[in-house]
């Protein structure tokens, strides 16, 4: 066993049970790390936070904040690897739920996001929320404009998409409507987390991840 902070082999156990290292002087349970492990590998094998706290046997509250943390070390670091990189191509993507397109008014509750290619990875841009102008179009009257512009921008937008080669943008955008699935009923101020939470996974392995997420978690 090394510490699990500066990976010195030296460590003492401690009358509390804990480790503790001769080189940094911190403490850790091993108990406790090894369940901390064990979450973050459910977490980017896809297993949603409730499967995990039945199947660990622990609290779905404790499992959900550690999801929710997860994720924001997901974007900060994203968002450093993505500075002073060179861009290859982007292209912008329009999502919106199977589920809603059938009802025009739902046009207002889509996704606008912009996907930048670099190196052989993306990254992705939010684009601010169009529900903020649902009541002033209602209000003066343009709605059913408004709803047929953008219906047609929508339907350009998928034809245009199909249409183009296949490239590393396009695969992310199939990927990302597979995964997305996965995660129900999110939230408009959520889905920003698991738009990043699904580049995260599309631009690193299964053991990259857990790498990256252990680095991130622990130190």
């Amino acid at each position: 066993m090394r510490c699990i902070y500066c990976s010195n082999n030296k460590l003492y156990t401690l009358k509390s049970g804990q480790l503790k290292c001769s080189k940094c002087n911190k403490k850790f349970s091993l108990k406790k790390y090894e369940k901390d492990l064990k979450v973050i590998e459910y977490f980017c094998n896809g297993v949603s936070a409730n499967s995990c706290a039945i199947e660990m046997k622990i609290s779905y509250l404790s499992v959900k904040k550690r999801y929710e943390l997860y994720r924001k070390y997901i974007i900060n670091y994203l968002e450093k690897q993505y500075q002073n990189k060179t861009t290859i191509e982007y292209d912008e993507y329009i999502y919106l739920p199977k589920s809603k397109k059938k009802i025009k008014e739902n046009i207002f509750e889509a996704h606008n996001f912009i996907t930048f290619q670099y190196e052989d990875k993306v990254y992705n841009l939010l684009m601010p929320e169009l529900s903020r102008y649902k009541n002033q179009f209602l209000n003066d009257g343009l709605d059913d404009v408004y709803f047929k512009e953008f219906s047609k921008f929508m339907m350009m937008n998928k034809i245009s998409k199909t249409n183009k080669t296949k490239n590393l943008i396009t695969k992310f955008w199939d990927f990302f409507e597979i995964e997305i699935i996965k995660y129900k009923g999110i939230s408009q101020e959520n889905f920003f987390s698991y738009l990043k939470e699904i580049e995260f996974k599309f631009n690193y392995s299964e053991e990259k991840q857990k790498e990256i997420l252990k680095s991130l978690y622990f130190f």
